[in-house]
């Protein structure tokens, strides 16, 4: 399979590494230094994109490789308020989509039982909610992708609660989220529910980025020849 790296920083690097072992060719690299070789005529040579930038240059990106009639793996965060747009976007050019918050299959799995978890304490209003992420101080969006997705399927469970905050909270109706940056830690996401009789935690600690990496090249492997729009669920079969 030929693949298109959009965005080469630490991420994109692991991704290539991975595309390597799995047997498939990286046909263009994009990043700052060479935006302008993303070209109509270069990124019609790959059968996916995989783009992991920026939430200033995500959106732009992944309607190129669109328009282009080229699928996309997107792991940019931070410009999800146009996903519906990217959605009709992808249906209308007839090619395939998947955007994520994380790639990860340890933090998909970590995802399911979040939602189980969530549902299971619905009933249990003494029990108050947390969330912490922990993240390198490169990572430049707070919270990250990954607490926004694990703070919105406990809002669909809990129904005391009504939205999150990125912050300390005592509102009773308000879902905390607590982000730290701090070197070195690729990712480490806690839930959290206290009582004064007891306390249930859920944690998830990546300890490098091979495992987001692997997960974004399953996602292409998935993608090709596919129309429409998917989750990392459909990619794992969960």
């Amino acid at each position: 399979m030929n693949i298109a790296l959009i965005g080469y920083g630490k991420m994109g690097k692991a991704i290539h590494e991975i595309i390597k072992q799995r047997g498939h060719e990286v046909v263009l690299i994009i990043d700052l230094e060479n935006a302008q070789e993303l070209t109509a005529e270069n990124i019609k040579k790959a059968d996916v994109a995989i783009e992991f930038t920026s939430p200033h240059t995500a959106y732009n990106n992944v309607t190129f490789c669109l328009e282009n009639g080229v699928p996309v793996v997107c792991g940019s965060t931070g410009w999800l308020d146009r996903l519906e747009e990217v959605k009709q976007l992808a249906a209308q050019k007839h090619t395939g989509l998947i955007v994520a918050s994380n790639f990860s299959v340890g933090v998909n799995i970590f995802f399911e039982i979040n939602k189980r978890l969530a549902a299971l304490m619905d009933a249990h209003k003494e029990y108050e909610i947390t969330l912490k992420e922990i993240h390198h101080t490169q990572k430049k969006d707070a919270p990250s992708g990954t607490a926004i997705s694990l703070a919105e399927q406990i809002l669909d469970q809990i129904g005391r609660k009504q939205k999150w905050v990125n912050e300390q909270s005592l509102q009773p109706q308000e879902l905390s989220i607590i982000s730290e940056r701090v070197d070195p830690a690729p990712g480490t996401h806690h839930v959290k529910y206290s009582s004064a009789i007891d306390d249930i935690e859920i944690i998830h600690t990546a300890h490098n980025r091979t495992g987001f990496a692997l997960g974004a090249v399953l996602a292409a492997e998935f993608l090709k020849g596919k129309e429409g729009f998917f989750g990392m669920k459909e990619v794992l079969n969960l």
